[in-house]
């Protein structure tokens, strides 16, 4: 079928009952991100904002927003481009089975790029920055952020759109200290492809040129978004996606335009002129602070007719982007366990802000010939998963033998906790990286990008029964005030609020004192915390405070520690401090007075009726 733009999907989504269309003048701060996120938490459908206060725009949101929606999208395309990615990680199959795949190898041809002329509907008007909905999606933003934008840059050395990139990197529109209407924030992380690209330019002394689409088919975005193997381009892929080609033509200033985008952005980035960006409500369920980013100079912003401007909400997950997530790995399955010998799958875990938290298992066929199996060849493969790409962000790596359990998968949280820990070693099988990099969104560490990682591997018999419950015997010194037991073997223990690291060693040596003679051999995990009810309540609630509020260097303790030859352990359970610290961002909190206003949409003649 393939749309040929954002306003033809949503009438088709419309048509099938996937769309609805919000009446009432909304405002676009705060009040459009809270109707999204509880229409999102309903499992409810997209939204059609027609009445936006402050903009002659209409906008949409929660296109996305569950994985049989996205699947409805794609439903002409999706399992062609299945085996598209699929020949691109394995080429061998196109040579066992040429004929078998000629379809598939039209498809990527006839997906090509397809430069154009001007007279495109993209090129219908111009509008300035604060013409657009000005949408402030939590309570300490810094100001409306683009939270659904397609950023293309070139490469210095290979112009061209074939070399080019398209991600989806946050855009701040206003606030701070940028001047209205002429400067916007470019925030991205590490290991992003507009980095390089960046990098080239400025070695050359020259600007960046960056154009910002926002909307077209909806192929578009999630092309942004995709980490598509090494030499597929992501505007090919939206071709074959979308089954219609990437249009596009450059403008008067040798800028890329998406011929199909609603609105393009276009601007500069000069070598090392940047200005504070941020705060902004991130999808770890913190806000990222305000640093110094890239500054980009606006000259044009045009737009179709009758545009609509796209958007999302991020915060703690699950969220919309939570459904791209499930959609990524619909399409790509099992690409990257092919580029890592030994390895069955990874999981980025998406309860505990996908970064900071990853499950992985390996195979472990090191010694077969002895009786006693230990983790060796999945630590190769530990190194090799911190070694990749965006993974390498990561914090907490939990890594498995495949041999152990043929039955055991990464997405069930519990039961891949259960594993390990059942397995695990303390004072043999963790394997610390300290001083390194961490996600940018992650403020653990204590400074930006800087942290520390830690992989647990486990391998071989059960070495415990972990508890179901509490023994009658358990107590806790004085110093702490509750406790729970939130899965098999992990405690969450409420402790003081934290003051400092050097009250925190006392604070744990208390802890050691207490329990150090007792039998403990069920319990593998104590998690230090300011609510153990909240913590323990879900084991979604239990991975989200746990790895979104440690650093590992900092925050494992355990039992019985001890360091010998560098290596450190503990002979008893482990102890990790995911209380709040001074350091830590601030967490995402909704507004009250705002959850009321949205209430009214949901009463009788309201447009949620029925649906919040």
């Amino acid at each position: 079928m393939g749309y040929q733009s954002l306003e033809a999907c949503i009438a088709d989504l419309e048509r099938n009952g996937h769309l609805i269309r919000i009446k009432e003048e909304v405002d676009p701060y705060l009040e459009m991100a809270a109707i999204h996120l509880r229409v999102f938490e309903n499992e409810g459908p997209a939204l059609y904002f027609e009445n936006i206060k402050g903009s002659r725009f209409p906008a949409v949101s929660n296109l996305f927003g569950t994985l049989e929606r996205s699947k409805f999208i794609f439903r002409d395309t999706l399992e062609k481009i299945k085996v598209l990615v699929d020949l691109k990680t394995d080429p061998v199959k196109a040579v066992k089975n040429p004929f078998g795949y000629l379809n598939v190898a039209m498809t990527a041809l006839s997906a090509l790029p397809l430069k154009g002329s001007r007279n495109a509907p993209i090129n219908f008007g111009k509008a300035k920055i604060s013409d657009l909905p000005q949408i402030v999606n939590w309570p300490m933003d810094g100001g409306p952020f683009v939270t659904m934008p397609q950023v293309y840059t070139e490469d210095a050395d290979k112009p061209g759109i074939m070399n080019a990139n398209l991600g989806m990197y946050r855009i701040q529109l206003g606030g701070n200290d940028y001047v209205p209407d002429k400067e916007i924030g470019l925030h991205y992380q590490l290991h992003r492809g507009i980095g390089v690209h960046q990098t080239k330019a400025n070695a050359k002394g020259q600007p960046l040129k960056v154009s910002i689409f926002v909307g077209g088919p909806p192929s578009h975005p999630l092309s942004a978004v995709m980490p598509l193997p090494e030499g597929l381009s992501e505007m090919t892929f939206a071709g074959a996606l979308g089954n219609r080609r990437f249009r596009y033509f450059y403008d008067d200033e040798g800028f890329c335009i998406s011929a199909d985008a609603d609105f393009v952005i276009t601007g500069t980035v000069y070598p090392h002129e940047n200005k504070p960006e941020g705060p902004f409500g991130d999808h770890l369920g913190y806000y990222s602070l305000a640093h110094p980013f890239p500054l980009m100079k606006v000259h044009n912003v045009y737009h179709r007719k009758n545009p609509i401007w796209s958007f999302t909400v991020v915060g703690r997950p699950p969220q919309e982007d939570t459904s791209f997530g499930a959609l990524i790995h619909e399409i790509t399955g099992s690409a990257l366990p092919r580029e890592i010998p030994g390895l069955h799958e990874v999981n980025a875990v998406d309860a505990a802000g996908v970064h900071p938290l990853l499950f992985a298992i390996g195979s472990e066929r090191y010694t077969p010939y002895l009786k006693e199996r230990k983790p060796q060849e999945i630590l190769t493969i530990a190194n090799h998963i911190l070694g990749k790409n965006q993974l390498s962000l990561a914090k907490y790596l939990f890594i498995s033998a495949k041999e152990d359990d043929p039955t055991l998968h990464t997405h069930d949280i519990e039961k891949f906790l259960t594993h390990v820990l059942e397995r695990i070693d303390f004072a043999r099988d963790l394997h610390f990286h300290t001083n390194t990099t961490i996600d940018t969104l992650d403020y653990t560490g204590g400074a930006l990008n800087s942290g520390s990682k830690v992989v647990l591997a486990a391998a071989g018999e059960k070495r415990r029964e972990l508890w179901k419950e509490v023994p009658s015997s358990f107590t806790i010194p004085n110093l702490f005030s509750d406790f729970r037991l939130a899965i098999p073997g992990v405690l969450t223990l409420k402790a003081p609020a934290y003051i400092s690291e050097a009250e925190t060693e006392k604070t744990v040596a208390i802890l050691n004192e207490h329990l150090r003679s007792g039998d403990l051999k069920g319990l593998a995990l104590i998690v230090l915390c300011d609510d153990a009810s909240f913590t323990a309540a879900s084991v979604n609630n239990l991975v989200w405070i746990t790895f979104t509020r440690s650093n590992p260097a900092n925050d494992i303790h355990g039992i019985n520690s001890f360091t010998e030859h560098k290596h450190w352990g503990c002979r008893g359970p482990l102890i990790i401090d995911a209380r709040k610290k001074p350091h830590h961002a601030p967490e995402l909190i909704k507004d009250p007075e705002v959850e009321k206003r949205v209430d009214r949409l949901g009463e009788m003649g309201g447009s949620l009726h029925g649906i919040i």
